[in-house]
C-alpha cells in the first residue's frame, strides 16, 4: 500500500562471494518489506545486513568464520524505532519503587502500595540509607480504588521514621509522609509557593499532599543534589530500559540544551548501547537547534530537530479541548474545556520558524483546540515557505476526522498514543469525552483510511516503553475492563508493526539505515518469543523481548537477565544506577543552596514553560534539578 513511499535498498549492496559474519535461521523473519515480507535467512556483515531471503540463498554467504544462530522457533524482527518517548525520564521511572497500576506494576488500592513500598523499603535498605527517604514513582488515584492521592497517615504506615515521598505519573503531584514533612520543614505556617498548592487538614498542617510548584520545591530538597554525573546514571538506565523492550533507537522527546550535554557526555564514555535522537524545546534556545541539528550519530547521539508542546494531558483534564469536557473529575467550572501550555502567537512563531530554517519539528497537541491551532500555523508556514522537513503530530488524542484530512493534505506525520485504549480507555469513555468520542480516540482506522504512513509510541515514563503493549493496544484497542473502544481503529499486526519500525524511521530520516530487514542496511534486531503475526491477537501482550540486537550485538538477553538477577523484579535491578545517582549527590548542592525565593523562582518559571501531566514532565524536573541556576531559570527567544 505505502510501498512507494518505502525505497527499497536492492540485494546488489554486496557481492554472492561476501562471506556472512553471523546467519540467522530457524524461526519466523519479518522484514518489513512488501516486495518480500517474510524470510528463511538473514546474514550479517560488519554491523549490517548482507542477504535476506531463503536458507539456500543466504546460506551462499556462509564461511568457516560464520556463526549461524538457531532463532529456535522464535521471531526476528527490525529493531524497533521510538516514535515518542523521554528516555532520560525513564531512567527515574526505572530506578525508583513501581507505584504503577497492573500490568506495569502492582498497585491497585491503598494496601497494595504500602505493600510496594515496604518491600523497597526491604530490597533497597542500603540506597534508601544513602538517601535518607524512599522514592515511588507511578501511582495514580485514577487507577486505585479509593480514587484519592496518598496522604501522610497513608505512608506513615510503610514507616514512621524513615521519609517517604511519592511522585504521581504525571509527574506535578506528589505524596509525603510525616517524616518527609518534617524533612522539607513543612508545618502549618508554611506558605503556598507561588503556583503551588500545599493540601491541609482541618487544623492547617500539611495532609501530605502536594501540587505542582509545591511538589517541585519538595522534589528539588530530597533531589536537588543529583548533579551532572547523578543526571547521567538516570539516563544510561533509561537507555537500558528502552534496550529490554526491543527499541534499538529512543528518542528524548523534549530536552534541554543541557540533556544533550549530558546524554553527550555518557555517549562519549561509550554509555549507550543504542541510539537517541534528542529534540530540544523550541520555545528555550532556537540558536542551540540550529547550531547542533544533524542527521548523523556522534557516539549514538544526534539532535534531531524541535519539540512544541501547545496543550496537556487528556486524562488530566488539561488537554485543551474545542467543547467542555464529559464529566471531569475535579473541581472544574462549568463548560471547563482545558488550556493551553503556549499562545497562538508563539504556536505561529516556532512553526514559522521551523518551516524557514528547514528544521523538523514535533509538536505535542492533545485536544481538538489545540490540533486545530497547529495546524492553522502549518497552512500559514508552507504558504510562506513551502512543505517543511516532515514535521510531526505527536498524541493528536481528540482528533477529529476533519483534522485527519489536513493533516494529510498538510503532510503532517501522526505519531498516536494507542496504548491510550488500554491504559485510560475506560477513563475517556467515563470522564474526558464520553461513550461515543472514546471510541475515536488515536484514530489510525481515520489515517489507515488516507493511506497514510503513522508511529505509534509508549510517552514514557507515562507507561512502561512496553513494545508488546503497544503493538495489543494498536491491534486489539481493548481496554483495562475489556471494552473494545472503536473497532474500526483496530489494524492488522502486520500494520501494526510496521508503526513501530519502518514508519518511524521514516519519521526521523532514517529509513535507508533503519526499520526493515534488507540489504544494506543496519544490523538492529529484535528477537521475540514467537511470531506475532501467527497467534491470537488477544494474546499479542503475552510475548517477550528475548533480544535486543544493535548493529548485529546483543544488547540485552533476557535470558542473561534472569541468569544475572535470579528473576528479580525489574525496578528493583535498576534501583542500582538511581543508588548511583544518589552517591553523587553530596558533591552537587547548588541547587539546594539556593535561597526559598530564587529557588521557587526558578521553579516557577520552569512550570510556566512546560505543558501539564505528561512524560516530559519528569525529564524536565531532572534537569532542573541537575541544570546550574541560569538555566533553570530557562530562556525565552
Amino acid at each position: 500500500m505505502l510501498a512507494a513511499a518505502m525505497p527499497l535498498l536492492v540485494a546488489s549492496w554486496v557481492s554472492a562471494q561476501e562471506l556472512a559474519d553471523k546467519i540467522y535461521t530457524g524461526g519466523a523473519i519479518l522484514t518489513m518489506e512488501d516486495a518480500q515480507p517474510r524470510a528463511e535467512a538473514l546474514a550479517t556483515r560488519q554491523g549490517r545486513i548482507l542477504a535476506v531471503g531463503s536458507r539456500a540463498e543466504v546460506m551462499r554467504h556462509a564461511g568457516a568464520g560464520t556463526v549461524m544462530v538457531d532463532l529456535g522457533g522464535r521471531a526476528l524482527l527490525p529493531g524497533f524505532v521510538d516514535s515518542h518517548g523521554h528516555v532520560v525520564g525513564g531512567g527515574l521511572q526505572a530506578s525508583s519503587a513501581n507505584l504503577l497500576a497492573p500490568p506495569d506494576g502492582q498497585v491497585k488500592d491503598m494496601a497494595s502500595l504500602q505493600r510496594v513500598l515496604r518491600a523497597w523499603h526491604v530490597e533497597q535498605a542500603e540506597m534508601v540509607k544513602r538517601l535518607g527517604a524512599i522514592i515511588g514513582f507511578g501511582y495514580d488515584p485514577a487507577q486505585m480504588a479509593e480514587r484519592r492521592h496518598p496522604t501522610a497517615a497513608d505512608l506513615d504506615a510503610v514507616s514512621a521514621d524513615v521519609p517517604v515521598y511519592l511522585i504521581h505519573q504525571s509527574g506535578h503531584f506528589g505524596a509525603a509522609n510525616t517524616a518527609a514533612l518534617k524533612k522539607l520543614g513543612l508545618n502549618a505556617r508554611s506558605p503556598d509557593p507561588a503556583g503551588g498548592i500545599i493540601r491541609r487538614l482541618a487544623d492547617g498542617r500539611p495532609d501530605g499532599v502536594m501540587e505542582e510548584t509545591a511538589h517541585f520545591h519538595a522534589l528539588v530538597k530530597l533531589l536537588g543534589g543529583l548533579g551532572p554525573e547523578g543526571f547521567a546514571e538516570f539516563a544510561r538506565a533509561g537507555a537500558r530500559l528502552w534496550t529490554r523492550y526491543g527499541y534499538t533507537t529512543a528518542q528524548e522527546g523534549r530536552a534541554m540544551p543541557d540533556t544533550v550535554g549530558t546524554l553527550r557526555q555518557v555517549a562519549a564514555k561509550g554509555g549507550f548501547d543504542i541510539d537517541i535522537v534528542a529534540f530540544p524545546d523550541v520555545l528555550v534556545d532556537r540558536n542551540f537547534i540550529t547550531a547542533n541539528i544533524s542527521q548523523h550519530y556522534v557516539n549514538r547521539v544526534r539532535v534531531g530537530g524541535a519539540k512544541l508542546t501547545i496543550d496537556g494531558s487528556p486524562q488530566g483534564f488539561t488537554a485543551w479541548r474545542d467543547r467542555p469536557y464529559y464529566k471531569p473529575v475535579g473541581n472544574y467550572p462549568p463548560g471547563y474545556a482545558g488550556y493551553p501550555a503556549a499562545t497562538e502567537a508563539q504556536v505561529n512563531d516556532a512553526i514559522r520558524w521551523a518551516f524557514k530554517n528547514g528544521v523538523q519539528i514535533l509538536t505535542h497537541a492533545n485536544g481538538e483546540r489545540a490540533s486545530d491551532v497547529l495546524l492553522s500555523a502549518i497552512r500559514a508556514a508552507r504558504l510562506e515557505h513551502g512543505p517543511g522537513r516532515r514535521p510531526v503530530l505527536i498524541h493528536g488524542q481528540f482528533l477529529r476526522e476533519d483534522q485527519v484530512d489536513a493533516l494529510k493534505e498538510l503532510g503532517v506525520f501522526p505519531s498516536l498514543f494507542p496504548m491510550h485504549t488500554f491504559y485510560w480507555g475506560d477513563w475517556h469513555r467515563e470522564h474526558t469525552v464520553g461513550p461515543i468520542l472514546a471510541d475515536d480516540i488515536s484514530p489510525t482506522g481515520w489515517v489507515l483510511q488516507r493511506d497514510m504512513m503513522f508511529g505509534t509510541h509508549h510517552d514514557a515514563p507515562v507507561a512502561f516503553p512496553d513494545s508488546m503493549r503497544v503493538l495489543y493496544s494498536t491491534v486489539t484497542r481493548r481496554s483495562r475492563s475489556g471494552d473494545i473502544l472503536g473497532p474500526k481503529h483496530r489494524v492488522k499486526v502486520e500494520t501494526a508493526l510496521k508503526a513501530m519500525t519502518l514508519w518511524p524511521a521514516w519519521q526521523h530520516f532514517e529509513e535507508a539505515s533503519k526499520g526493515s530487514l534488507a540489504p544494506g542496511k543496519l544490523a538492529d534486531l529484535v528477537l521475540l518469543s514467537a511470531d506475532p503475526t501467527a497467534m491470537d491477537p488477544e494474546k499479542l501482550d503475552t510475548l517477550k523481548v528475548m533480544q535486543t540486537i544493535k548493529e548485529d550485538r546483543v544488547v540485552y538477553s533476557a535470558e542473561a537477565l534472569r541468569a544475572e538477577t535470579s528473576d528479580v523484579p525489574l525496578t528493583s535491578e535498576a534501583g542500582a544506577a538511581f543508588s548511583r545517582a544518589l552517591q553523587v549527590m553530596a558533591s552537587y548542592a547548588e541547587m539546594s543552596g539556593l535561597p526559598d525565593t530564587e529557588l521557587r523562582r526558578g521553579v516557577a518559571l520552569l512550570r510556566a514553560a512546560q505543558p501539564q501531566h505528561h512524560g516530559a514532565c519528569v525529564s524536565n524536573f531532572l534537569l532542573m534539578a541537575m541544570q546550574p541556576r541560569s538555566a533553570a531559570l530557562g530562556q525565552r527567544p
